[in-house]
Formats: C-alpha cells, sequence, structure tokens
C-alpha cells in the first residue's frame, strides 16, 4: 500500500529530496514502513518502466527514537549494495502550550451615577470567517477605574489557534446587575504583541468608544489597559521526550506460582507447547515488540516470582529469569523467551502471589534515575500473573510510593481467574490509595485480561496494554518541570517557542 512518493532528482546519486511526508504516530502499534528508491528514466515517470535502486524496512517507532534513521537499501534478494538512505522525523505538534496573563486598567470612563463603573473585560479570537469567539471573560472589580484583574491562564490554541498575528479583539464592559452592561471601550491586539509583556515589560492600548471618537472633539480615550505579564508555560508531549532521547526501561516479570500447573501439563498455563507459544509468551511477545523499539540497548531485565529456585530451593518473588542475579538482563524479546524456556525445567512452582518485590525492584531503579533530574530513562514493568495477589496490601503502598516516579505498571491477567482485585489496582474506576489513605500521585498501572484477546491478535492486546502509557510519560515529566533532554533544532525552531 504506498502512502505518497517524493519528486524526482535528475542526474544524481547524493539525492536531497524535499518532500515530507506526515504520517500518523501511535505508540501503541507497530508501524512498519517500507523505502523503496527507484531511478526513472528521463523521458518516463512512471515506476513500470523504472530501475528499482533498493529498498529498506523499518518501523515507525524506529525512526522517532532515532530520530535520523540510517539504513543500507537493499536490492532483490536482500543483498545490500553500497548505497542508503537516511529517514529523519520530526514532530507536527499540536500547540498544547498554555500563557498567563495579567491585566489592570487605569482612568476607565465612569458609568455609574452614584459610584463608580464595575469593570470586567473579554478576550475574543476573531476567526477566519470574521466571526469572534470569547476566549476570556475576567470577573468583575467592583466600584474601580482603576481595576487590576486577577491572572488567568488560556492555552495558545484556544487563544489563537495557534497563529500569532490573528486579531484579538479585548471589550471592557461596566458591569450591571439587570445583565444591561454597559459598553466602555474596545482594542485590537494579536498574541505576538501581548507576548511583549515577557520578562517584566508592559504592553498597554488606548481602550476607545468608537461613538465618542466621532462625536466628541477632544476625545482622547475612555481609559488605558496594562497587560502586566504574559508568561508562556511550554507542554511538551511524548515525542519531545522520546526525540530528545529518553529510553524507555522495559523489565518483565513472569508468574510461576502453583495455580498455573505443572507445566508439563498441556493443561498448564506454562504448558511450552512445540508450535504455539502459550499465553504468557504471546502477551510478552506483543507488548515487548512494541517497547524494544525504544529502548537503545534492547536489554530486558526479566524476572519471576512465587517459585522455589535452585539450588536450596528457597521461594523467591523476584529472581533473575537467566538465573544470574548480577546480570538479569537478557538480550532482545527473543532473549527473554529463550530464558523462560529454559528457566521452567529447573523450577518449583510454588506460591503465594506477591508482586510487590517485583515493584519495588524496578522502582528503586526508576528512583536512582530521579536524581538526574532530567528525562533520560523511563521505567515500564511488565507483570504476567495468572492469579489473586496475596500482598494486595504492600501492592498498594509499592503503586502509590511509585506513582512519584518515572515508571508505570502494566499488569496482563493469564488464565480464567478472578481478577477483581486488579481492576482495583487500575485506578480507572476511582482512586487508588495505600492502606495508610495515601492517594496515587497519578494513575500508573493499567490492568488487561488476557482472555478478553484471546482471539484477537496480538496488536489488539497491546494497543490496548499500551495506549495509556504516552500520557503517562508526559504526565510525569512535564508534572515534575523536566524538560526533554536534548530539546531538538526544530524545537527552538517551532514558532511558539518563547
Amino acid at each position: 500500500w504506498q502512502v505518497d512518493r517524493t519528486e524526482v532528482i535528475r542526474t544524481c546519486i547524493n539525492p536531497v529530496f524535499s518532500k515530507l511526508f506526515t504520517v500518523d504516530f501511535y505508540f501503541e502499534e507497530v508501524q512498519r514502513l517500507r523505502f523503496e528508491v527507484h531511478d526513472i528514466s528521463s523521458n518516463h515517470n512512471g515506476l513500470k518502466e523504472a530501475d528499482f535502486l533498493g529498498g529498506m524496512e523499518c518501523t515507525l517507532g524506529q525512526i522517532v527514537s532515532q530520530r535520523k534513521l540510517s539504513k543500507s537499501l537493499l536490492k532483490h534478494g536482500n543483498t545490500a549494495g553500497k548505497s542508503s538512505i537516511t529517514v529523519i522525523a520530526e514532530e507536527l505538534s499540536g500547540n498544547d502550550d498554555y500563557v498567563e496573563l495579567s491585566f489592570s486598567a487605569r482612568k476607565l470612563d465612569d458609568k455609574d451615577f452614584f459610584s463608580k463603573s464595575d469593570p470586567f473585560l473579554e478576550i475574543f479570537r476573531v476567526n477566519d470567517d470574521a466571526t469572534q469567539q470569547l476566549v476570556h471573560r475576567t470577573e468583575v472589580v467592583m466600584n474601580n477605574l482603576n481595576p487590576a484583574w486577577k491572572t488567568f491562564k488560556v492555552s495558545v490554541n484556544s487563544l489563537c489557534s495557534g497563529d500569532q498575528d490573528r486579531r484579538l479583539k479585548c471589550i471592557v464592559w461596566d458591569w450591571d446587575s439587570n445583565g444591561k452592561h454597559d459598553f466602555i471601550g474596545e482594542f485590537s491586539s494579536t498574541f505576538k504583541e501581548m507576548r511583549g509583556a515577557m520578562e517584566g515589560r508592559q504592553v498597554q492600548w488606548e481602550c476607545i468608544n468608537p461613538k465618542y471618537k466621532v462625536k466628541k472633539k477632544n476625545y482622547k480615550n475612555s481609559g488605558i489597559v496594562i497587560l502586566n505579564q504574559c508568561k508562556i508555560h511550554k507542554m511538551h508531549s511524548f515525542l519531545d521526550y522520546i526525540m530528545g532521547g529518553c529510553q524507555i526501561q522495559f523489565t518483565v516479570a513472569i508468574d510461576f506460582t502453583a495455580s498455573n500447573g505443572d507445566p508439563r501439563n498441556s493443561c498448564s498455563l506454562h504448558y511450552i507447547h512445540p508450535y504455539q507459544p502459550n499465553e504468557y509468551l504471546k502477551a510478552l511477545v506483543a507488548v515487548g515488540e512494541i517497547c524494544q523499539d525504544y529502548d537503545s540497548d534492547k536489554m530486558f531485565p526479566a524476572f519471576g516470582f512465587g517459585a522455589r529456585i535452585p539450588p536450596e530451593y528457597k521461594v523467591s518473588h523476584d529472581f533473575a529469569i537467566n538465573f544470574n542475579e548480577d546480570n538479569p538482563e537478557c538480550a532482545g524479546i527473543q532473549g527473554v523467551v529463550e530464558a523462560y524456556q529454559s528457566c521452567l525445567p529447573k523450577l518449583q512452582l510454588y506460591g503465594p502471589t506477591n508482586i510487590a518485590p517485583i515493584i519495588q525492584k524496578v522502582a528503586k531503579s526508576a528512583s536512582e534515575e530521579t536524581n538526574t533530574k532530567e528525562a533520560s530513562q523511563y521505567f515500564i514493568l511488565l507483570i504476567l500473573t495468572d492469579g489473586v495477589i496475596t500482598d494486595m496490601a504492600d501492592t498498594r503502598e509499592a503503586i502509590v510510593h511509585a506513582s512519584h516516579l518515572p515508571m508505570s505498571v502494566i499488569i496482563v491477567g493469564v488464565g480464567n481467574a478472578d481478577f477483581s482485585d486488579m481492576q482495583m489496582l487500575d485506578g480507572d474506576d476511582g482512586i487508588l490509595r495505600s492502606p495508610k489513605g495515601e492517594p496515587v500521585l497519578r494513575d500508573i498501572v493499567q490492568f488487561v485480561p488476557f482472555r478478553n484477546f484471546k482471539h484477537a491478535s496480538p496488536a489488539a492486546l497491546a494497543k490496548s496494554v499500551l495506549a495509556e502509557v504516552p500520557n503517562q510519560v508526559v504526565d510525569y515529566y512535564n508534572g515534575k518541570g523536566i524538560k526533554p533532554k536534548c530539546m531538538s533544532e526544530y524545537e527552538s525552531s517551532r514558532t511558539l517557542a518563547p
């Protein structure tokens, strides 16, 4: 399925194409792309007549996580020649920045008979079709011709639809209890002009009543409106952080409690079938395949819990499935699959189902990361479990603690147990609290029962499990006021960078 093609560049062996392709990006999907380069003969622009110079396949995730991806162009039969292709990504962001404005006025006209005017200010955005949209109405300041209105916040999108030169119409009224407010005066501005009130400067406008201007000979104005400050708050997107070099550190934890059934028995959830993967493997691969594009070293720590492990056969709730406690990392998702398959025969499935130790283990790494005060690593813990959690109080405590750290927890329930406890950990139905009553700072748990996806594609499971992750990453870093690590060149050239 062809999305688009570039312009033709004539007689050139190092072409730089100017055409931009716009592609929707979904973190929770593996979006496979293929690029093909063709040599078109001078008298013909059809691809049928063209020579195929080579193709390259990758995922959109690989491009955005590296921001600049270079790969060899492969000829038919997947042979690599000398040529390569470079793809550069940049985000076309919807602008989520917001501004803080504080207005005051002086010497406004007095409209009231027995007291002074009660002024309020309205700001309208003038749309392309000349209609006006109210953006903000201030509170009323009673009996005051020199009011200072409260500072307010508004998104750049609603203020000017991202266009700094869009006209803003501002009207000052004198409030009346009967709803027939008296017009004091108006002025026109733009967001570009309002930005002049940054770094301690002020911007001011004469407030004009057009009727008075026509009628009164020596009419100057009906008062002055002053913008005392304009602060721009930058909201960074998920891609800002990923393209700024933030790595997603992906950790897997697998339930080896006895309730899974003996792995040698074909009814067991851990049964290793010669031809088709069990539910644990399906869930691991579906989620892991997406996360691996955002992790540069492709090394994934993998742990097990609820088993007796060699050589002493003591119960452990956070053992490395490669049995190397000093380095629990496996190479790629395939490495995790192999470590899982080779550890199964060596374990004694046991219990209970305690998941707090593994959450605490990843939280320890995530809290070390917080010392850097930068967006360099965000941790995702995937817990695959078949059952009811036995250390619920400790788990709630661990999740509340983890909600203050750069991490998210994904729990996939395998098998047909009663997962109602799990739904409680996933704060979608209400706020999760620790046993002491402390609420989670942000919702970091996503629970999905695998049985809902038994007959769906692995992509549907991954989508359901990972869709909330980008917002969780953004909420964490924006909430802490942490900017993307290296602000990319395109960021600083974005029109609304302060």
